[in-house]
């Protein structure tokens, strides 16, 4: 084999490693040192909108769309109609997913009935189902809804995984409270919505021993909290996204692409956050892929509906940004992107693998997505790193067309 393979130690602990792949014959022109092999990516935070909103993304269009970023494992979240809130409402997308998904996708579960926050989901029943519970985009306003949540979720080995936001903090505000927004008469979101929910489930996690895992922090505060956290011994992981890694809030424009919940923020904490993820505090990079229709995201920033896409762009990102500079190490980024997704969720790697040139330079167009979704902060940048093929399974889900 010529092309230059990358294992990661998770491959070694469920017995697959990327040196044992076999291109099979049409995939053999990449068999040249030109070409890197990857373990599978794997993303635990994406919305693939269907059941309930197949205008703005299916599982056929966002698994072909995770597959050409080289994913092979999504854990899909639960804001669909009818919301997976029971084993009746789960099955209407695991049949979806079963008929259209080209790559493993595993869904969440509610935590609340229709994510309202009042009466807790049918969680014993739905544990077998799924990958953890979620009401994402939406905070658990209630100390005691999520102290029972907790308490259920932990008797079912199963994880809570929290969206964290106070809504009394929000105050109208639709990106972060910084100098952006100051200079352009916008309405901010303040760091406490994030942080202050972390610090009260913390406090929950000494009560009751549940497995809790934040989504996209976004804040210097979070990280501290989250650090004094683990270092206290709590079972507690977290992630991030590609954009609150590489941009601040000074590089918003007055577009809806720059609009998504959290927002992005500060220098001060773009910064604490790279060192987070370099320091282990941060565990996982997740895209929080959620497309929109053009309509939907073509209303500038206060308008728009919250959310950008991210998986077709979230490698090349990284490896442009943070591996090629030397800030970040190519095994850092698999730990992120393969390792400590899959091991936290207790997902199979197997031999799944992706294709990367890592030498081709090209500009970001979403016109070129697989996804319905085009609403990308990327949009015009110059990256390295083009994915070429995945293998799901054996099969091949993705071949760049040439």
């Amino acid at each position: 084999m010529k092309a230059k393979m990358f294992g990661t130690a998770l491959a070694k602990d469920f017995g697959a490693s990327v040196e044992k792949v076999v291109l099979s014959p049409e995939l053999s022109v990449y068999d040249s040192p030109r070409y890197a092999i990857f373990p599978g990516f794997c993303d635990v935070h994406v919305h693939f909108r269907e059941p309930g909103f197949s205008y703005k993304e299916t599982i056929r269009t966002g698994a072909r769309s995770a597959a050409r970023g080289g994913y092979t494992a999504v854990c899909t979240m639960p804001n669909l109609n009818p919301v997976p809130d029971s084993v009746e409402h789960l099955n209407v997308q695991r049949a979806i997913i079963e008929k259209d998904a080209c790559i493993h996708v595993y869904p969440y579960g509610a935590i609340t009935v229709g994510e309202k926050g009042e009466i807790l989901a049918d969680i014993e029943e739905m544990a077998p189902f799924v990958c953890g519970f979620s009401d994402d985009g939406r905070g658990i306003q209630r100390e005691d809804m999520m102290r029972q949540a907790m308490r259920r979720a932990k008797a079912c080995g199963k994880m809570i995984v929290a969206h964290c936001e106070v809504n009394d903090l929000l105050r109208g505000g639709y990106i972060h409270d910084g100098e952006y927004a100051k200079l352009h008469g916008h309405r901010g979101i303040c760091a406490e919505s994030e942080w202050a929910q972390i610090a009260r489930d913390i406090e929950l996690i000494r009560e009751t021993g549940c497995a809790y895992h934040v989504c996209h922090i976004s804040t210097k505060e979070s990280v501290d909290i989250i650090r004094r956290a683990k270092a206290e011994g709590l079972d507690i992981t977290c992630e991030t996204g590609p954009h609150y890694l590489v941009m601040n809030d000074m590089d918003l424009q007055e577009d809806g692409r720059f609009k998504m919940n959290p927002p992005i923020r500060g220098e001060e904490d773009r910064r604490a956050l790279l060192a987070g993820i370099l320091d282990g505090t941060i565990d996982m990079l997740a895209t929080d892929h959620a497309p929109h229709s053009a309509e939907e995201k073509g209303r500038g920033l206060e308008k728009s509906v919250f959310g950008v896409v991210g998986l077709e762009t979230a490698f090349p990102i990284m490896y442009t940004c943070l591996v090629k500079p030397g800030i970040m190490t190519m095994e850092k980024l698999l730990e992120v992107m393969v390792d400590n997704p899959r091991k936290r969720f207790g997902l199979p790697l197997g031999e799944d693998f992706c294709i990367w040139d890592l030498e081709e330079e090209y500009e970001v167009d979403p016109k070129d997505f697989a996804s319905m979704g085009k609403a990308s902060t990327f949009t015009g940048w110059r990256v390295h790193g083009r994915c070429k093929a995945t293998v799901c399974d054996g099969q091949v889900v993705y071949r760049e067309e040439v």
